[in-house]
This record gives structure tokens, C-alpha cells and sequence, in this order.
């Protein structure tokens, strides 16, 4: 995971609005997907896309996908950014 893949991932409002939701806690798909007025297809597509940023993590449970925050990603950006700002 980089850091660009990083930005690109929250960079859509969609997807901030569900990493706000996993905020509160472990959702599955069709729970976060009727928060939405998307297709199923175009929720799992965003999903992906935090996934593969590394954003989020998956676990499977029966016949359901629960998705949940991967907080250590957003230590390093917040530390990347905090850097940014310090003196040389």
C-alpha cells in the first residue's frame, strides 16, 4: 500500500461516508450498501477500492462479509501529514 493509493481511496466522498460508518463498528456489505442509493455492484466496487488501499479489512462469516476500519493506515497518513508541517 502507498501513499498515493491512500489519498485516491478517500478522495471520494462515497467512501469517506463509509469509512465514517465503519467508524461505529464492524458493518456487512448489504448493511453498509442501504446507506446508499447505489447498485450493489457500485458499493463493492468502492469497497474494493478501500481494500486494496488497505483502508479497510474484511472478515467472513457464514455467508456474510463484515468490513471494519484498518486504523493503523490512517496513523500513517495522519503522521505523514503531521510531518509536512514540522521544521527542517
Amino acid at each position: 500500500m502507498g501513499m498515493n493509493e491512500t489519498l485516491k481511496a478517500i478522495s471520494d466522498p462515497v467512501r469517506r461516508d463509509i469509512l465514517q460508518m465503519l467508524k461505529e463498528g464492524k458493518k456487512s456489505a448489504g448493511e453498509i450498501a442501504e446507506q446508499f442509493n447505489l447498485t450493489g455492484a457500485t458499493v463493492s466496487y468502492h469497497l474494493s477500492k478501500l481494500k486494496n488501499a488497505d483502508l479497510i479489512a474484511e472478515q467472513k462469516y457464514k455467508n456474510f462479509i463484515y468490513y471494519e476500519l484498518n486504523t493503523s493506515v490512517f496513523e500513517e497518513v495522519i503522521t505523514w501529514i503531521y510531518m509536512l508541517g514540522g521544521k527542517k
